[in-house]
């Protein structure tokens, strides 16, 4: 695989990465702030919050029907032309974000999120293209290094795009809450040029594509004929939930909470992203080769935990930033950890499978606690920070009664 192909790559991946970190604070500062217009001005506190809920839910929870059948899809007509198709999926739902800026339409807000989230599949895609044009295992891992480049990038670049092209201190009248999407979507044609020109498939089989409704639910239905992934799985989604419910309620909690927009939101989203891919990039080998993995996944619940009772209850706006830090500082490097362990627990066949199943709980999780904390926040803003506290101590409850065992206890080493 040449360069240039490896760099279009990593810019897909950014740019489906910055799609979260843009649009989060974004979507927060329409629906919660009554100074955007975008909701009449009557509209309640509490149904606000259960608007904003419900924008990020329908993202997750589209996200969650979508990944089984993109990867499928890539399968059948090739890596590119999936690239192509998840690209031409973001750029409808930017456009039609766009236009509900406009219109002012909630409902044009949601199916511009809703297909933007079915199509956010271009990570999986954009790794299994890396994986084939790879040469041998020492240049996979290598190419995987730039694919976690891609995403580092994304996650921090995307608020910090954000946040620039939104403020009027900086780019005067120029700067609106829509001028960030026209930048998002700039760049989608701009990685739809680069796919096009200079990526080509290394992969020449292809398999029949079948579209089965039932696909959705058997890949996690599947989890029954595996002992090993059944004791990882609990812990894994409390500690999802935890992971989702902190990072998706940052930005509303601090808007309502402190009053802050787009910039104190986008900066919580810097902060996530630098404390993502710094730990992720540097620490995970050195703490795996230091510590157990029982140790590390443990500390990092310990560590969910207090970061959610400091958040919720800091005095000070800027001193919520120090447990948002630590949370995902911690969280970057238990993540991979226990993918790790997900990998390890089933054979090379089912390696595709395992982690379609931990994406899927990622995005159910993303989804319904979206739904559920949008509403929990009208009756007290703190609540889905409580849910994160109370998902980490079941996490860790979990870890103590499920993993029991000499197989368990091998993979946890």
């Amino acid at each position: 695989m040449t360069k240039i192909a490896k760099i279009t790559l990593l810019f897909v991946v950014f740019v489906d990465l910055i799609g979260q970190g843009l649009v989060f604070p974004i979507i927060n500062s329409l629906i919660m702030e009554t100074k955007s217009g975008f909701l009449p001005d009557s509209t309640p506190m509490g149904q606000r919050h259960f608007y904003y809920g419900l924008v990020i839910g329908c993202f997750f929870l589209s996200w969650f029907l979508g990944v089984v059948y993109v990867s499928k899809v890539s399968d059948s007509i090739g890596r590119k032309n999936a690239l192509l198709v998840c690209l031409a999926g973001a750029l409808a739902g930017y456009a039609l974000t766009i236009a509900s800026l406009y219109l002012n339409s909630l409902l044009l807000l949601i199916i511009g999120r809703s297909i933007t989230g079915f199509t956010a599949g271009n990570q999986p895609i954009a790794q299994a293209a890396m994986i084939d044009g790879s040469t041998d295992a020492a240049d996979r891992d290598r190419n995987m290094g730039y694919i976690v480049t891609g995403v580092s990038f994304g996650l921090v670049g995307g608020p910090i795009i954000g946040a620039v092209l939104s403020d009027t201190a900086l780019l005067g009248s120029v700067a609106t809450l829509k001028t960030p999407f026209y930048g998002a979507f700039a760049l989608v044609l701009i990685a739809i040029f680069l796919v096009i020109t200079f990526f080509k498939d290394t992969r020449t089989e292809r398999e029949p594509f079948v579209f089965r409704p039932r696909d959705i639910t058997d890949s996690l239905f599947a989890v029954r004929g595996h002992p090993m992934v059944l004791k990882i799985l609990p812990v894994y989604s409390f500690f999802m939930i935890a992971n989702v419910t902190f990072y998706v309620f940052v930005d509303n909690y601090l808007t309502s909470r402190f009053g802050y927009g787009v910039i104190g939101g986008s900066m919580a989203m810097v902060v996530i992203g630098f404390a993502l891919a710094f730990s992720s990039t540097f620490l995970v080998k050195p703490a795996q080769e230091r510590f157990s993995k029982h140790k590390i996944i443990y500390v990092s619940l310990i560590t969910m935990v207090i970061s959610g009772l400091a958040f919720a209850f800091s005095p000070i706006g800027w001193l919520s930033y120090v447990p948002v830090f630590f949370f995902y500082f911690f969280f970057g490097v238990s993540y991979p950890t226990l993918l790790g362990l997900f990998s390890a627990s089933v054979s090379e066949t089912d390696q595709g499978w395992v982690m379609g199943v931990t994406t899927a709980v990622f995005c159910l999780a993303g989804g319904v606690m979206s739904l559920i904390g949008g509403g929990l926040m009208s009756i007290d803003i703190r609540v889905p920070y409580y849910i994160v506290i109370l998902a980490a101590i079941l996490g860790l409850i979990g870890m103590h009664r499920r993993w029991k065992g000499k197989e368990i206890k091998v993979l946890l080493a």
